[in-house]
This record gives structure tokens, sequence and C-alpha cells, in this order.
């Protein structure tokens, strides 16, 4: 049985070569995913009804913060 595995990694490439590493990636049968990708990914998995309020979060936040 083969079994393959996925790294994931991370490139920055300038500008002008993101259409090729995209159809590199492409033609390679590779997953692309951009820092927007992951970044709405990670928003459209997080609980949508939480039991604070916004000040009350703030106010967390701040404490975390500014250790008080």
């Amino acid at each position: 049985m083969l079994q393959t595995s996925s790294q994931n990694i991370y490139l920055t490439v300038p500008q002008s070569e993101v259409g090729f590493i995209m159809t590199l990636a492409q033609k390679m049968g590779w997953e692309v995913e951009t820092k927007a990708d992951l970044l709405r990914r990670y928003i459209s998995s997080r609980p949508q009804n939480v039991g604070l309020s916004e000040e009350e979060i703030i106010e967390e936040v701040c404490a975390i913060r500014y250790d008080k």
C-alpha cells in the first residue's frame, strides 16, 4: 500500500513570480492557500455565539495586554 504524506511549507516569492508558482502548483496537483485563505478558514471555524459581551472581551484583552 502506497502511503503519502503532505508537508506544509510557506514561501515568500516576488509578486512577478506568483503566477508561475500557482501554475506549477496546479500542474503538480498541489494545494495552494494564501494567508487570506488561512485566516478566512480560521475565522469561519470560530464559535459564533460567545458568552461574552464586546466590553467583557475588551476588558480581558486589556487585562492581559497591560497586565491590569
